[in-house]
């Protein structure tokens, strides 16, 4: 799964580009997701009095409002960027507005000032009504959604990599950066997705069929706690695929 997010200060374009690239993936056959984050303290979809509301307020820690043609799932707290991608299973997933992940960006902007306040070593690309001003912006393609769509869509397919962990540097260091600067190196072509260790290990875990991301040094020591069990048992063979279940 490849993810990336469009941001910008408010009018800049945003859900104009994003409309404009969801658009152009579909017609080229790829699966798209999408998620919005609203700055805006106040926002909630049930309202006080509503039905969902009042299972929210009997003490629900999860309601489902099941309609004829959606399914809406209300949580009762703010979700990670990580577990609101875990729903998703998708070629794409564009973030709207998110900017506190490990990913590359889109920078919508007015004006060239709005580029010098929010632009960032992962941003490969502007667009926004700044387009209709300059096409190139220290380096870094400028482009308009609604004239070059085909362009923009051409350069986020080369450019956005497969999902990288967001590790600090204290906590794994295997490729020599922290997770933020290696997806800032390949973007700028100095590094590859495959130099990430983190998928590259033997064991995984999952949790609820979603995959945990490990350090390399966890999965070590879990490697090695499984299999100094497992080798004293009747069947085992080296090389085995090993599975295991538990619940907590």
């Amino acid at each position: 799964m490849k993810i990336f997010s469009v941001y910008g200060y408010t009018d800049s374009g945003k859900t104009t580009t994003i409309e404009n690239i969801i658009k152009e993936l579909r017609k080229r056959r790829f699966t798209v997701g999408s998620v919005k984050e609203i700055h805006y303290e106040e926002f909630e979809i049930d309202k006080e009095g509503t039905n969902t509301s009042r299972h929210k307020e009997a003490g629900s820690q999860l309601v489902t409002a099941r309609g004829y043609h959606e399914t809406d799932i209300l949580y009762q707290k703010k979700l990670s960027v990580e577990e609101i991608l875990s729903f998703y299973n998708h070629d794409y997933v564009i973030l709207e507005g998110v900017t506190d992940y490990n990913m590359p960006k889109i920078l919508t902007a007015k004006s060239i000032a709005e580029i010098r306040e929010r632009i960032d070593d992962s941003v490969f690309v502007i667009s926004g009504r700044v387009a209709e001003q300059i096409s190139e912006y220290e380096g870094i393609p400028v482009i308009n959604c609604m004239k070059n769509i085909d362009e923009l869509t051409n350069l986020l397919i080369n450019k956005v990599y497969d999902k990288l962990p967001d590790f600090s540097k204290n906590c794994c260091s295997e490729c020599g950066y922290d997770c933020r600067t290696l997806g800032n190196k390949i973007l700028r072509g100095e590094a590859k997705r495959e130099d990430c260790s983190i998928k590259n290990t033997y064991t995984k875990l999952y949790i609820d069929d979603r995959e945990i991301d490990m350090v390399p040094f966890v999965s070590k020591i879990l490697n090695n706690a499984v299999l100094g069990v497992i080798k004293e048992l009747d069947g085992y063979k080296k090389g085995s695929t090993i599975r295991i279940e538990t619940k907590s």
